[in-house]
């Protein structure tokens, strides 16, 4: 009897009858039914609201990084239970790899945004603070905070693990549940990474809940602080965004739709260099891998019109080496369709694509799935089509959610890019070239109407992660067609879920507000040397006005003796008179290194090391005679969890440093990083 699948809903699963029945997509056996039982969904958004906030914003960003990453090694231990059901969706074991362990992978990075890019507590400062007044009482800045909010994640069927889980990475990072609904008929992996999810114990309750099946009235239920995301058809997400309740409550809805990429062969690449074979390679590999059911997969193959036939012979060559069929068959490189819906679909728009296009490779070239019951899967047939005459084809209206190009002659890079545009709106581009003068050339052009672009040659492609992999450090979305939105970009995926708001008032109260140091606020002053407190014993404001010192020929001299640096401002006297500064100045690294000799506690103590300066600026010179002070004053501090070898805690601190002159005119301003031990 097959497994009913569970919403996880209020704390608790549900669902008990069955209803709509899932195939296995590889011999169409059924494998699970979704549930038949209504979810509530007014008890879904009040259990994320009273129960999953609160517990979420118990925990500042610091902690939900570190419970990021446990996550993500729980999960990585246990994904042999997530391939062994991923094989009903028709992936192979390399594609099972990219949904599974890049899921897991995009946790480890946004657990790593948390602990390296963000503060403890749950206001981010988007600084700098900014003056409004000319007395010094009145300045501005900006802060990001939770949303206090839910999060509705509405996924496609192709990934349903990593897309469900690159968007609650970014989203629990900000303080945000969420309620994600992937699409039906691969929602049985899903369900089960989120059964594996709740028995790690790791997350708060009612930080993740999850729907299988319709979205009901879930989304007339949703208010202004709340956030949608859609994953899926272009035409999905155009209903989607004007859907009239997020309309109404100017509720923010960002969509990553399928989109009509494209790679472009450049001119100057001829059949006998090695990017003429990556080109080749790369529009293969995207047709094949997740049997080409990719967002990013590229379905416009553009190349000079003196070398198609060239680059049709050795695509056709190529992919009659690819066996299709039962993944669990070792010589397998291409799997099913996820679902026979999907098959049907894909066979309909090849259909209508092949009506002004040649068939270059498709089922009538010897396509045989092997494996045991292989008749009744979904298999699709790897298809390349070329369009001899593409300004006005169907390849740019018509996308085939499956093993489907269409190659495309241009004349000159003019065309190139016309056809490329004529996507209206892509997530990924691909440019292969050798001549970084056509890459300045078309790259821009192109950047206007894509969300990514790679440039592929022989040395990117060394460590290049293809046309089709998004990254968690970059950008992942496109405009127009592709929906207009953006996921992932590191740290930006975050700001994404929480709001920002500018805020006015004094330099103490920014400080105290932000919980930063704002410049002008008054610093706490105390017999005790900073950088004799532990991590536990500092608080922000803590502040040192260090004695003076002043600057003199001979230290001029030792500097460049000891730097070699001789620049003519430092000892040409005629040079430097006739310079704008009419003088002879100090090295600014002097002054940097002066200035740590007035303000730095010599003897070991709770600051371990200094491992960076932020934000230098050089602001006035320093003359010979001059006489210089500094200010040294806690700025921020980061408790990132983290102890050393011998189990002692350590935190992270900022230290503003502020060098000014016998005039008490700034001269020099820069962040210290260093490391602080904690007391116990």
């Amino acid at each position: 009897m097959t497994p009913v699948l569970q919403s996880y809903i209020g704390g608790r699963w549900v669902g008990r009858q069955s209803a709509q029945a899932l195939r296995s997509a590889v011999n169409g056996q059924p494998i699970a039914h979704t549930h038949a039982e209504a979810i509530d969904f007014g008890e879904a958004l009040h259990h994320a609201r009273s129960v999953g906030l609160p517990n979420v914003l118990k925990l500042d960003f610091q902690q939900r990084a570190g419970i990021l990453k446990a996550l993500a090694k729980y999960l990585i231990e246990h994904k042999e239970k997530l391939y062994a059901v991923s094989a009903h969706t028709g992936a192979t074991r390399s594609d099972s790899w990219i949904d599974i362990e890049g899921g897991s992978g995009t946790l480890f990075a946004y657990a790593g945004v948390g602990a390296n890019e963000l503060p403890g507590g749950n206001v981010v400062h988007e600084g700098p603070a900014m003056p409004l007044g000319k007395k010094g009482g009145f300045a501005g800045t900006h802060i990001l905070v939770p949303r206090r909010g839910v999060a509705v994640h509405i996924n496609a069927f192709n990934f349903p693990v990593w897309g469900l889980l690159e968007k609650f990475a970014p989203t629990f990072l900000a303080g945000m549940p969420c309620i994600g609904k992937p699409a039906t008929a691969t929602s049985y992996l899903t369900e089960a990474m989120v059964r594996l999810v709740n028995d790690s114990g790791l997350l708060p309750e009612g930080a993740l809940q999850l729907v299988i099946g319709g979205t009901g009235d879930l989304l007339d239920r949703l208010e202004g602080s709340d956030v949608v995301t859609f994953t899926g058809s272009a035409d999905t997400a155009a209903k989607l965004r004007v859907y009239p309740n997020l309309v109404r409550q100017s509720i923010p809805f960002n969509a990553e739709a399928d989109s009509l990429n494209c790679a472009i062969l450049a001119p100057d690449v001829s059949p006998d260099d090695e990017e003429f074979d990556l080109f080749v390679k790369e529009v293969a590999r995207e047709m094949t891998v997740k049997a080409g059911q990719k967002c990013t997969a590229i379905r416009r193959a553009i190349v000079p019109a003196s070398m198609v036939d060239a680059v049709a012979e050795k695509l056709r060559a190529r992919l009659a080496k690819t066996v299709v069929g039962d993944p669990a068959n070792e010589t397998v490189r291409m799997g099913a369709l996820a679902s026979h819906a999907q098959q049907a679909d894909v066979a309909e728009r090849v259909a209508e694509l092949s009506r002004d296009a040649e068939l270059v490779f498709g089922a009538r070239d010897g396509f045989a799935p092997v494996g045991q019951g292989v008749a009744e899967g979904a298999f699709f047939s790897p298809t390349l089509l070329l369009a001899r005459k593409p300004a006005d084809h169907g390849a740019h209206d018509v996308e085939a959610f499956g093993p489907v190009s269409t190659l495309m002659p241009y004349g000159d890079l003019d065309e190139a890019l016309a056809l490329a545009a004529r996507g209206k709106g892509s997530l990924v581009g691909t440019l292969v070239t050798r001549d970084p003068a056509t890459a300045a050339r078309v790259i821009p052009q192109a950047a206007a109407w894509h969300g990514r672009l790679l440039i592929l040659e022989r040395e990117s492609a060394v460590e290049s992660t293809g046309h089709g992999s998004p990254l968690p450090v970059l950008k992942h979305g496109g405009p127009g067609r592709a929906g207009g939105g953006e996921e992932l970009g590191g740290l930006r995926a975050v700001t994404h879920y929480l709001q920002r708001a500018a805020v006015q008032g004094s330099p103490s109260m920014l400080t105290a507000v932000t919980g930063e140091f704002v410049r002008g606020a008054k610093p706490h002053e105390s017999d005790v040397h900073p950088f004799r407190k532990h991590f536990e014993e500092l608080a922000v404001g803590d502040s040192l006005l260090t004695h003076r010192r002043t600057v003199s020929e001979a230290d001029i001299v030792a500097f460049g003796g000891i730097s070699g640096d001789y620049f003519y401002m430092h000892f040409d006297e005629v040079a430097a008179k006739a310079s704008p500064f009419g003088k002879r100045i100090a090295h600014g690294y002097f002054v940097l290194s002066a200035a740590a000799g007035l303000f730095v506690s010599p003897a070991p103590g709770p600051v371990l090391a200094n491992y960076g300066l932020d934000t230098l600026r050089f602001v006035k010179p320093v003359g010979i005679g001059d006489t210089i002070q500094a200010r040294l004053t806690c700025k921020r501090k980061i408790d990132r969890n983290k102890v050393d070898a011998k189990g002692q805690g350590q935190g992270v601190v900022a230290w503003d440093v502020e060098v000014t002159n016998q005039n008490a005119e700034l001269v020099a301003s820069y962040d210290i990083l260093t490391l602080v031990a904690k007391r116990g």
